[in-house]
């Protein structure tokens, strides 16, 4: 599986995890040099705080189109710092 934004590949892995329709990438599977954090943060009552990722793709950067659960809550644990991504970028 591949995240991929105008043909640049963001992250890719032959194990993600899906939760709630979302596909989550390993941390291992993400090209870091894409990604700045941001500022924007989210509280999800069973998964708790997500931290948000700005891309920078050529030039043009996509603002908080990537979260992450650093440490989630228990119920969430197999989540724990995978990358997922707002529909502007392609998952397939």
């Amino acid at each position: 599986m591949k995240a991929t934004y105008k043909n640049t590949i963001l992250a890719e892995t032959d194990k993600p995890v899906v939760v709630e329709g979302n596909k989550y990438f390993p941390p291992e599977s993400v090209k870091k040099e894409y990604f700045k954090k941001s500022s924007k943060t989210y509280t999800c009552p069973w998964k708790g705080d997500a931290e948000y990722y700005d891309i920078e793709v050529n030039g043009e950067i996509l603002k908080d189109v990537a979260w992450v659960y650093p440490n989630p809550k228990d119920e969430a644990k197999e989540i724990a710092g995978h990358f997922a991504f707002e529909p502007s970028v392609t998952i397939e």
